[in-house]
């Protein structure tokens, strides 16, 4: 579903991305860890079409098509969705009318009638109640005096109701209790299907005890250092990062 090929990206005089390579087949859930500092935001931001980012070299294929010309808006079209590390309050923005706004702008993308307010609300009913998301935050303006938790979870719910082809998480579990951390995670593995990939970056192996990932990567210094499988991941969480760092060094 999604290839990268030697992806080099900088930010001013600063590389980034030195040459990274990465497949995530059809229907795979896999999981990026590294160290911070090693350009898993970035990754994600290129992929999603983030404006401020040098691409010098590479490509970032999508079912076979090379989406770093197209405008983020674009991107979501084709079915990129990014749940944000730090999701942004937007204070002036109801959150209905964000979601339905952005609901519709998908199905006019692909040919779709737009839904008309009762279908809208049945589907948002139905997938809050499930991520616990409650009435009176749907009633606020968008993640407008959330709490870390609250947003992640908008941020699913978001990703629910659009149902994209390719989900990105960037470090979701950052800033989340044991019971948020549960919620937002059933909430994901509800959305896997043979159809649907995700790339899930996080530091930490907990996170991945709830969603479990087909392939864990070890990003360091830019570039994809080694692959595996899920017990990957437990091999970094007792022996962390030190010896790709100094293999990188070296």
């Amino acid at each position: 579903m999604l290839e990268i090929k030697n992806l080099h990206v900088s930010v001013g005089d600063r590389k980034i991305l030195k040459g990274l390579t990465l497949t995530v087949k059809d229907g795979e859930v896999a999981a990026i860890m590294g160290p911070n500092g090693t350009g898993k935001s970035t990754l994600s931001y290129v992929i999603s079409g983030r404006e401020g980012y040098e691409i010098t070299e590479g490509e970032v294929l999508l079912d076979g098509e090379n989406i770093l010309e197209l405008e983020p808006h674009e991107r979501a079209a084709k079915g990129i969705f990014l749940a944000f590390q730090y999701p942004v309050e937007i204070p002036g923005v109801a959150t209905m009318t964000f979601l339905k706004a952005a609901m519709n702008a998908q199905r006019r993308s692909r040919g779709e009638e737009e839904l008309a307010t009762p279908e809208f609300m049945k589907a948002v009913k139905e997938a809050s109640a499930k991520l616990g998301v409650s009435q009176e935050m749907l009633r606020r303006p968008l993640n407008s005096g959330f709490s870390g938790g609250e947003k992640k979870r908008m941020d699913i719910l978001q990703m629910a109701l659009l149902q994209p082809k390719f989900g990105i998480l960037d470090e979701t579990d950052s800033g989340l209790d044991i019971d948020a951390l549960r919620v937002v995670s059933e909430g994901v593995n509800s959305l896997r299907n043979p159809k649907r990939s995700f790339l899930v970056i996080t530091h930490y192996q907990r996170l991945l005890d709830y969603i479990k990932p087909d392939t864990v990567h070890v990003m360091a210094k830019g570039v994809i250092q080694r692959s595996g499988g899920p017990a990957l991941a437990l091999e970094l969480e007792e022996h962390g990062y030190r010896e790709y760092l100094a293999e990188e060094a070296a």
